[in-house]
């Protein structure tokens, strides 16, 4: 594996990392139309999105900007979402929601220029998310197949995975919010070790339930009223050390209790209003 990029991990340490600081877009972003909760504070986003840098930073993550500019995409500052890595390179995937369409191809020129080759592309009616794509382990990755993924991008991302080994597993996803909602895989999931996780039972299918607790995998469980604040969407930034959206007291309790350091971070602007946590901020580009 290259020095500068892959690690097919959720949880392994995180050394190199892409992010968006919030722009004209994002502050100008119409709730209606982007389905947010109201229309972020711009300055308030970017105080927000700096003190998030900086805790990157601190926890030993090289950070960089993805900041060629994308003026009628809000969600743009979820990098998360465009495109999957993996050892050999990147997989440009297609956003479900149409409005994020072209995010894709702007984020393959910055991996390009960061030294990440394009290993493949979803094309077609093909659609795929990063939100859907949780690393179970180096060899197998969760796919949820909901609105944002569908089947024909679940067949794309097989084809161009199976070569290098690995298993892509498909997680039906709950109708909940319906089709103009953000529910991805990872708003109800996150490892934040190989055998932590941190779940929101109720919307979680059976089967993959199942397959968690076969696995050998402990399940930290969100608590209802935490579901809205995004308690199930945390970053590892390292095996059990835990970047969670400040406001979920209960998790934080849960998650410290099966041996995690946990840090929080405020994110009224640019979580909360805008439904994406840590992990839909954040790009990895290298776990060690």
């Amino acid at each position: 594996m290259s020095s500068s990029y892959g690690g097919q991990s959720m949880v392994a340490p995180l050394r190199r990392v892409l992010v968006r600081r919030p722009g004209e877009a994002f502050g100008g972003a119409d709730p209606a139309v982007w389905h947010y909760t109201s229309r972020p504070d711009l300055a308030a986003a970017r105080r927000e999105h700096d003190a998030l840098v900086e805790i990157l930073r601190a926890a030993g993550a090289e950070v960089i900007e993805h900041a060629e500019p994308q003026p009628q995409r809000a969600d743009a500052i979820f990098v998360f979402d465009p495109a999957l890595i993996t050892d050999q390179g990147a997989v440009l995937l297609r956003m479900g929601k149409a409005l994020r369409r072209g995010e894709e191809e702007a984020m393959g020129r910055r991996l390009q220029e960061m030294g990440v080759p394009i290993l493949g592309a979803l094309h077609g009616e093909a659609t795929a998310e990063g939100g859907d794509l949780l690393w179970l382990d180096r060899r197998t990755l969760a796919a949820g197949h909901g609105f944002r993924t569908n089947a024909e991008g679940l067949r794309q991302l097989w084809e161009i995975l199976d070569p290098l080994g690995v298993e892509v597993l498909p997680v039906e996803l709950p109708y909940f919010g319906g089709p103009e909602a953000c529910l991805h895989l990872l708003s109800l999931i996150s490892l934040v070790d190989d055998d932590l996780a941190v779940i929101y039972p109720p919307l979680l299918s059976v089967p993959f339930w199942r397959l968690l607790r076969e696995r050998g995998v402990q399940l930290v469980e969100v608590p209802e009223e935490e579901l809205p604040t995004q308690g199930p969407n945390v970053l590892a930034l390292a095996p059990r050390k835990a970047l969670l959206l400040e406001g979920n007291p209960v998790t934080r309790r849960r998650l410290e209790e099966a041996g995690c350091e946990v840090i929080t971070y405020r994110g009224r602007e640019i979580s909360l209003k805008a439904e994406g946590g840590p992990t839909c901020l954040t790009r990895p580009i290298w776990r060690e």
